[in-house]
């Protein structure tokens, strides 16, 4: 099988995988908030795996939230700032019409509680334009969010720009790095969020374990009420997962830039050679990308069909985001950077992986020769 799907889901680290064993075989299921022994001992080992995590992304311990995913973070960040504000008169959010569905669907939820939403539409290269975020960031914005690079095309948003942006204008921002890590130099130097989110099952950690950095001074109101993860996120912690993910984005910081560079000269032969032997393909977003994504449309043709054909070759691709998959409506990222539908149906994201070869590529690009015209003869064309 060739897995090219790495953008929904990275296949767990073996030393990750073999952590987790241990972890569930050898006792030490101890709460953390438990005043015994074993209590103890599961206290030291959350400590340090929060430790471990502030150290590679560039912030104090105490500013790292452990949550249940990605989604739950971004959730977190933006529903707990709007609840947890002090100034009522900042009731303006401002974001781009690329964002994850976890983003969309919080806004939506905080525009019913009277929040006034600025959606910046992307340019045709999937890039957000800066100008038109700086000029949405007025006196009365409280928070400004903006993912760090897009988890369908790979294109790398001006979230640097944006946060130095927001910093002078006492503007707080979030960001949605989940797509950065492990491809990009993704820490708070490089971004100056105030909310930063992450999931591990993205970078070689457990699918059910996520990050929310809150920057010292945030008023973050909790969605679930307790007093774990310092009275912002409720319910016993799972200790086992986040030394997972400690050690997953340790990992995934260290082999950075070796597996990017690598990653992408195998990404643009992918490119280069099915835009030789396939007439009428376009990239989607060709420019400034995280180094493993393709996202192309194979014009007149049938994006699922090609999907399936390629399935049943053994060949793990996606029309575009995970939580969207047995969807038949077309990416609303690629619609927001101008596609028509047909063009939108017609595009699959190729998102390659540390075990991806030379001969995966060569494989991929034959079963397209094969797959496209027939899906296009599927869809009339």
């Amino acid at each position: 099988m060739i897995y090219w799907d790495h953008n929904a889901a990275a296949p767990v680290r073996p030393r990750v995988a073999t952590l987790l064993a241990r972890a569930y075989s050898e006792g030490g299921w101890g709460n953390a908030s438990s005043v015994h022994r074993s209590g103890r001992e599961a206290r030291g080992r959350l400590d340090a795996a929060r430790a471990r995590v502030a150290r590679v992304l560039g912030c104090e311990p105490k500013e790292v939230c452990f949550t249940g995913s990605g989604s739950e973070a971004d959730a977190l960040a933006l529903k707990g700032t709007w609840l947890g504000r002090k100034e009522q008169r900042r009731r303006r959010v401002v974001t781009s019409t690329l964002e994850h569905p976890a983003v969309l669907a919080a806004l939506k939820q905080l525009e019913a509680l009277g929040a006034e939403v600025v959606r910046v539409r992307p340019g045709r290269d999937g890039r957000v334009p800066l100008e038109a975020l700086l000029e949405a960031l007025t006196p009365e914005t409280l928070l400004c969010s903006l993912m760090w690079a897009n988890n369908e095309t790979g294109v790398v948003q001006p979230a640097a720009e944006v946060s130095r942006a927001c910093r002078q204008r006492g503007i707080l921002f979030h960001t949605d790095a989940v797509q950065a890590v492990g491809k990009l130099p993704t820490n708070l130097r490089e971004v100056d969020a105030d909310l930063l989110a992450l999931s591990a099952h993205k970078f070689g950690g457990p699918a059910g374990a996520g990050v929310l950095v809150v920057r010292k001074g945030m008023e973050v109101q909790a969605l679930t009420p307790g007093h774990q993860e310092a009275g912002l996120r409720g319910g016993t912690q799972n200790v086992p997962y986040a030394e997972a993910l400690a050690l997953a984005l340790e990992l995934a910081h260290e082999e950075q830039p070796a597996h990017a560079a690598r990653v992408e000269a195998l990404r643009d032969t992918f490119e280069r050679e099915v835009r030789t032997l396939v007439p009428d393909v376009t990239v989607n977003g060709e420019g400034a990308r995280v180094p493993n994504t393709s996202n192309l449309c194979f014009h007149g043709a049938d994006g699922e069909s090609l999907l399936i054909a390629l399935d049943l070759e053994g060949i793990c691709v996606s029309s575009g985001a995970a939580c969207a998959s047995g969807t038949l409506t077309p990416s609303h990222v690629l619609l927001a950077m101008g596609l028509t539908p047909a063009q939108a149906h017609g595009s699959l994201r190729f998102s390659l992986g540390p075990e991806t070869t030379e001969a995966d590529v060569a494989r991929v690009v034959e079963a397209l020769t094969t797959h496209v015209p027939r899906a296009r003869a599927l869809n009339g064309e």
